[in-house]
């Protein structure tokens, strides 16, 4: 059950004072339409708490949608079963990332077929993103994004991938976010964190952003079905596979806005680390790397706005985890499952011991999103 703190409603049992502090100064904010729901996930993020439902009538602030707009899962259900895969799944391993490219920046040598939508925006056009929004369609980047093969309890084959709008959406995100603090600087506005920065609903800065916040947010949903197609054709070329089907696909966003009717109004609920999760809502929910993931169907809880958190959420910044986390630990936590070994080093800001333990946070979500699918992972692939 939450509790509350002010004019925040928290679902987290474990979250630090540096989170509740910087959620009640989003809360705090004159545009914000109620409470701010914080999910059993939430932790310290830039802009706003990651793991926060934000409701907003009039306004909205740029950062804390955050710089990868649309990031969020696709979990697709296969025909397949834990006997149909191979005794060794490194050739798999090697063609999924042959098939998606990962990593800072990186992108396809061929441009994606996606023309027509990218002329769609005038921002993305006139500054000259086009070329890096073809080439990075279908592409994974890098940080806690990744590609995973997953077993349910049935021994069901899973994909289960993770990742944004790229680089165009972060490009297109930072233009907002500085002009939103142009904006408070010109009319003398003074906030508790500069990062509240926001743009008013009727101004042509309001509406530029939300035209760019929409594209953006297709292009992450696009973005991740293309992986996943690409995922799911190099298992069918592979002589390694049988024939399979896809049995159900699962695409949300976790870090977005929308405009949605709640307590009587509508409002623009921006989800920062949060899925939607109305009753009937399909979601998923990752662990860290080695740890469990689940596939839920949304409550409907509406102290949450209709939300659930996004994955297992972060106990521990990027700096301290290499700082004071070792390889060796980090090494041992991944046995029996296919994965990047070689580059542990690189990717040791991912142990999972840098992470809240996803149990708990499901336990925390019970009157959010019900588990229907509890996967463990068998293979990982990320960016380094």
């Amino acid at each position: 059950m939450p509790t509350r703190s002010g004019n925040v409603l928290s679902w987290a049992s474990d979250l630090d004072q540096k989170a509740l502090d910087q959620a009640h100064r989003t809360a705090g904010l004159p545009f914000v339409a109620g409470h701010l729901a914080l999910m059993p996930d939430a932790h310290w993020g830039m802009g706003a708490t990651i793991g926060s439902v934000i409701p907003t009538v009039g306004a909205i602030v740029p950062a804390a949608v955050g710089v990868d707009i649309g990031c969020g899962m696709i979990a697709v259900e296969t025909t397949l079963t834990a006997n149909d895969l191979p005794d060794s799944l490194d050739a798999l391993h090697s063609r999924i990332s042959a098939a998606v490219p990962a990593g800072v920046g990186k992108g396809h040598h061929h441009e994606a077929d996606i023309g027509a939508f990218i002329a769609a925006n005038d921002t993305v056009t006139k500054a000259g993103l086009g070329e890096r929004a073809a080439k990075q369609m279908g592409t994974l980047g890098s940080g806690n994004h990744f590609i995973e093969v997953c077993l349910d309890e049935d021994d069901r084959v899973w994909v289960v991938l993770h990742s944004g709008s790229r680089g165009v959406g972060n490009r297109l995100a930072m233009r907002h976010i500085e002009k939103a603090k142009g904006i408070m600087k010109r009319f003398l506005i003074e906030l508790p964190d500069p990062d509240l920065a926001y743009l008013v609903d009727g101004t042509p800065e309001f509406g530029a952003y939300v035209a760019d916040l929409m594209w953006a947010q297709e292009y992450a949903l696009r973005n991740r079905d293309t992986m996943m197609n690409a995922v799911l054709d190099a298992m069918r070329l592979s002589a390694e596979f049988p024939v399979f089907n896809e049995l159900r696909r699962i695409n949300c966003h976790h870090n977005y806005t929308t405009k949605e009717h709640h307590y009587g109004r509508d409002m623009w609920i921006t989800r920062k680390g949060a899925i939607r999760a109305r009753i009937g809502d399909y979601g998923v929910i990752p662990g860290s790397m080695g740890t469990d993931s689940f596939i839920v169907e949304g409550l409907g809880n509406p102290g949450a706005y209709d939300s659930a958190p996004h994955g297992a959420g972060r106990r521990m910044s990027r700096g301290k985890a290499r700082k004071t986390l070792d390889v060796e630990t980090f090494k041992a936590s991944m046995v029996g499952k296919t994965w990047q070994g070689g580059a542990a080093a690189k990717l040791l800001d991912e142990d999972p011991r840098a992470y809240k333990d996803i149990h708990t946070v499901m336990r925390d979500s019970a009157d959010l999103a019900r588990p229907v699918r509890h996967l463990r992972q068998v293979l990982n692939y990320k960016g380094t």
